[in-house]
């Protein structure tokens, strides 16, 4: 049993060497020198063995002990038999005979070694980690802290003695939401870095750059799972990039947004103009007769007047709606883009500078004495589809100088003849409307050629044949239909229209082969019930699907990329393709192309018109055709108008064709013997 044991038991004389009764077999593991050579006929000293340094502090220990009658217990250094050093626990008592006298020292001596490093090396992090200027400290899964270095001391104000237990969320959270997402996201990806704003223990708060990294658990050592946190305190930074922010940002005088800053947000309102199609309005203000108050008053009059001229405009639009100065006495107000149409912008922006114009009409009360002033505003509306930050700018400013020469403190709109547009684009609604209810809109259908010049199939063209026979072409009314819930309307019919016409040439042995391509507007194709209205049609018209093929922008595919590809590979289940319409005009990118369902991909007719002449165009077209050969997609060239045209494309490696050369588009009775005739 006594071999069996981690260490050496051992009875001794209680002499200054410790003469040796008995050793157990550990002893040679322990110090590599068997028990004989402590107990034989010339016995070496175990008290030899123990470091110098340490010899007189154990022998100080065992006799205080000894003395009153207790066990003993300490570690040491000793020496081994080949040289080397280690640690020692020894824990031991003495024997007393009947009269009370000692007769022996027993007990028992263990290695302990590697727990000592162990210790040292957690005492030398420690004192490390203690020595960092960062805040380290570590929770456990239920947010209470169990480590809390002097970094975290100075930085928060608890000492380690008080941080410890303390909920994290309770102790430094100020911000519980931010501090909850914190701990998901660290959970979930095993990280998290981010700022968070934290409590100091006097109440101030800091601004934290914080990274939380989760320390997996230890069945080994039975260590918990826990978090690891640094934190940095960024609270300088974060005011100075404030103030500096405010400098370039912000008027000194009036503490309104200055030029940048509105120049910022009305490039970033057109941005978000153009995504949503909404409408807003941009004012151009100034103070009329200003000049007057500074030369009557002096200057300090004219900087009291613009304050108050900021805080009265600033209280007479909307929270959304931005006010801002350029300089001087010029004032800008932003409405947001919000309006679905031109006509409630419109009205939005007249109630807006109407209160404006108002507003300023009251007198200003200015140290000691009243002063009445007017204003000329300007009023442009605002699209992202059509303006630009710089001809937004000017048209306000162009308009404010119109409100002037109408006689002052009054506003008026940059383009007189608005209300014509307004009416005319009504008119055009209107129109579209009774074409859809008078059936006056047509298919026509042009053809696609493959290189031995048989169709394979047609693309299906929009026409309006209007009640005094005019014909007119996408381009002349497409847009007005796309602003407005009519394009959902139109597009429902000519999918409904050609599913029809493809059901036709399906029965006929002759044109059964050929596909038909339909093109789908971006705000048709994320209708929520678009897939459930193809479904519909593809029932009710009896179509075989896998002829239809459905052409898409890039426009569309980028704008919601998730929701296209899930809509697509639903429809690429009931058998319809895709082909992208126009590639290499838009956001063309690799990243989001390989990813979708596609079969097609067509080449704009804007790079067919100078392909034989233009070396870039010649290039682009090149690439779309060996991008196609390289993702498995047919590539089809539209506009294609002359035969050498054609045979450029054939040896560039592209073998289908739509254009002027074959045919125009043609109405579906024509197209179907035009077909026929060359199949």
């Amino acid at each position: 049993m006594l071999s069996n044991l981690p260490g050496v038991a051992y009875r001794c004389l209680n002499d200054p060497d410790w003469t040796m009764i008995f050793f157990s077999a550990g002893v040679e593991k322990l110090t590599g020198y068997p028990a004989s050579a402590f107990t034989g006929e010339h016995p070496m000293s175990f008290a030899s063995l123990i470091h110098p340094d340490d010899r007189a502090r154990v022998a100080e220990e065992t006799e205080t002990a000894v003395r009153e009658r207790r066990a003993f217990q300490f570690t040491y250094r000793f020496t081994t038999a080949s040289g080397k050093l280690r640690w020692a626990w020894e824990q031991g008592s003495a024997v007393f005979d009947e009269d009370g006298n000692v007769e022996a020292l027993e007990g028992f001596i263990g290695d302990i070694t590697v727990l000592r490093r162990a210790d040292m090396l957690a005492r030398e992090q420690a004192a490390l980690l203690d020595k960092a200027r960062d805040a380290i400290f570590v929770m456990d899964m239920g947010s209470h802290i169990t480590y809390w270095n002097k970094g975290a001391e100075r930085l928060y104000g608890w000492e380690a003695e008080e941080a410890v237990g303390q909920r994290m969320s309770d102790l430094l959270c100020d911000d519980h939401a931010a501090y909850s997402e914190a701990y998901k996201t660290a959970l979930y990806e095993g990280e998290w870095v981010g700022e968070l704003h934290q409590r100091r223990r006097d109440g101030s708060l800091l601004h934290a750059d914080t990274r939380w990294t989760v320390v997996p658990a230890d069945p080994a050592t039975s260590a918990p799972q826990k978090i690891l946190v640094i934190s940095t305190d960024i609270s300088e930074r974060k005011s100075n990039e404030a103030r500096i922010h405010r400098l370039a940002y912000f008027d000194a005088l009036t503490e309104l947004p200055n030029r940048a800053s509105l120049l910022d947000h009305l490039r970033r309102a057109l941005l978000g103009s153009a995504r949503s199609r909404k409408i807003g309005a941009l004012m151009f203000l100034d103070l009329d007769n200003f000049k007057t108050l500074n030369d009557t008053h002096g200057h300090a009059a004219g900087d009291m007047l613009l304050q108050a001229v900021a805080r009265r405009l600033e209280h007479s639009v909307r929270e959304a709606d931005m006010v801002a100065r350029l300089g001087g006495d010029e004032f800008v107000i932003l409405v947001q883009p919000e309006e679905e149409t031109m006509e409630a912008a419109a009205h939005q922006a007249e109630t807006v500078a109407a209160k404006v114009v108002n507003a300023m009409r009251a007198p200003f009360q200015l140290a000691d004495f009243a002063y009445a002033v007017s204003t000329s505003v300007g009023v442009t509306m605002i699209s992202g589809a059509t303006d630009t930050v710089e001809s937004t700018l000017k048209q306000a400013d162009t308009a404010m100088y119109q409100a002037k020469a109408a006689g002052r403190n009054t506003f008026r709109f940059f383009d007189p003849d608005m209300q014509a547009k307004w009416t005319a684009r009504s008119e055009l609604e209107n129109g579209l409307r009774r074409a859809l209810r008078n059936h006056e809109f047509m298919l026509n259908y042009q053809p696609q050629l493959d290189g031995e010049s048989r169709v394979i199939g047609a693309e299906a063209l929009l026409r309006w044949r209007q009640p005094n026979g005019d014909i007119l072409y996408p381009t002349d009314f497409i847009k007005q239909a796309e602003e407005t819930s009519l394009i959902v309307d139109i597009g429902r019919w000519v999918l409904g229209t050609a599913c029809l016409e493809l059901a036709a040439w399906q029965r006929n042995p002759a044109t059964r082969h050929l596909s038909l391509s339909v093109n789908v507007s971006a705000r048709q194709f994320v209708e929520p019930d678009f897939v459930a209205m193809t479904q519909e049609i593809l029932a009710a018209t009896g179509v075989d699907p896998h002829g239809l093929k459905f052409e898409l922008t890039e426009t569309l595919v980028v704008t919601d990329f998730a929701h296209t590809v899930e809509t697509m590979e639903t429809l690429r289940r009931l058998g319809i393709t895709f082909s992208l319409d126009d590639f290499g005009t838009g956001y063309s990118s690799l990243a989001y192309l390989r990813k979708l369902p596609l079969a097609q991909l067509k080449i704009d007719y804007s790079f067919m018109r100078d392909v034989l002449t233009d070396r870039n165009d010649a290039s682009i077209v090149r690439s779309i055709i060996a991008l196609g050969g390289s993702l498995g997609l047919q590539v089809i060239a539209e506009g294609v108008e002359t035969q050498g045209q054609r045979e450029w494309l054939s040896e560039a490696g592209c073998f289908v064709y739509q254009g002027y050369l074959y045919e125009r588009a043609l109405s579906g009775e024509r197209f179907a013997a035009y077909a026929s005739s060359l199949h």
